[in-house]
């Protein structure tokens, strides 16, 4: 549960929230751990990591971030994708605005997304089917809040978000294939530059949290062992392997090789493959939606030994 993202929870728990952006933003390590003790009953081993979210933990405390705050930035990535010669994988980008009065609705399609570069996706994203319709000063009101957010990464303890310059982007909307309710997103876990699972999110709930999920290997055999399903991680169907999968793969490899721990986000419409966006930061690194046996393998294989230190 994200308390940020939940109305009625967010103003009850307001005083609650502001204190932990505090503590977030000035000792990063103390919000990590308080979160991580409240979701796993246990303190985080930050001195010798092990499992992969203690190995992602690390990365983002003591580890040289600079690069996550560029690649994870939604606008900023974009020309990491085209210098690997990747740039025909990009959604169509409409316009990317840093003042909510510059955007010039006469000038976009009818039907687009609108999406914070910085936003985790979970109200900062915002689907138009009929731009003609919208209420054009509300929209400017959502995109001032988008623009004018405090202590983003503050509560998970993300420090790579503060260098991120806030903006308001409009890309192509992704057809939603027949019969499904939203896209399939192909997150590929890449660990010292390969792909080992592929974590396959589709049917989500329409404030883009929730969703049906399977683990598969890169043989695309389903791993559901891997798994802890939940109200939000709904245990998913068995998806048809995607016909060119090797390509994806192959993509995910080459936007991973600097990384040792980075999910790669794709989707695959008709075949066509799109480039999603690069995560360093899985749940803050506080996955609970794995299982610890899944964590600990990956972890084992994880080699951060070579990290530069803040």
């Amino acid at each position: 549960m994200h308390l940020t993202t939940k109305p009625v929870l967010s103003k009850v728990c307001w005083p609650l929230i502001k204190l932990c952006e505090f503590v977030g933003e000035h000792f990063p390590a103390t919000m990590v751990r308080m979160r991580y003790l409240s979701r796993f009953r246990r303190l985080p081993n930050l001195k010798n990591p092990q499992d992969l979210n203690e190995k992602i933990l690390w990365q983002k405390l003591y580890g040289d971030t600079s690069r996550w705050t560029e690649l994870a930035d939604k606008y900023q990535v974009r020309k990491y994708v085209e210098s690997l010669g990747l740039g025909h994988l990009l959604v169509k980008l409409y316009g990317a605005w840093s003042d909510e009065n510059d955007v010039d609705f006469a000038s976009l399609p009818n039907s687009l997304i609108f999406k914070a570069n910085n936003g985790e996706g979970k109200g900062t994203n915002l689907v138009v089917k009929d731009l003609k319709s919208q209420d054009k000063d509300s929209l400017r009101r959502l995109f001032h809040h988008w623009l004018n957010r405090r202590h983003i990464g503050a509560l998970a303890g993300e420090p790579h978000y503060k260098g991120m310059k806030p903006m308001v982007i409009a890309e192509q909307l992704l057809p939603i294939p027949e019969g499904e309710a939203s896209v399939v997103d192909y997150k590929i876990w890449c660990i010292n530059g390969k792909p080992r699972y592929i974590w396959v999110c589709n049917d989500r709930d329409k404030r883009g949290g929730g969703a049906a999920v399977m683990t598969y290997d890169t043989s695309w055999t389903p791993r559901p062992e891997y798994s802890v399903f939940n109200e939000d991680y709904r245990h998913g169907e068995i998806l048809p392997k995607p016909a060119n999968l090797d390509k994806m793969l192959e993509y995910a490899t080459q936007l991973s090789a600097e990384f040792p721990i980075l999910r790669v986000d794709l989707y695959n419409i008709d075949g066509q493959i799109f480039f999603g966006e690069l995560t360093f930061t899985s749940l803050g690194g506080m996955m609970d939606f794995f299982t610890p046996e899944f964590l600990d393998m990956m972890g084992r294989e994880a080699d951060i030994s070579q990290v530069k230190h803040r």
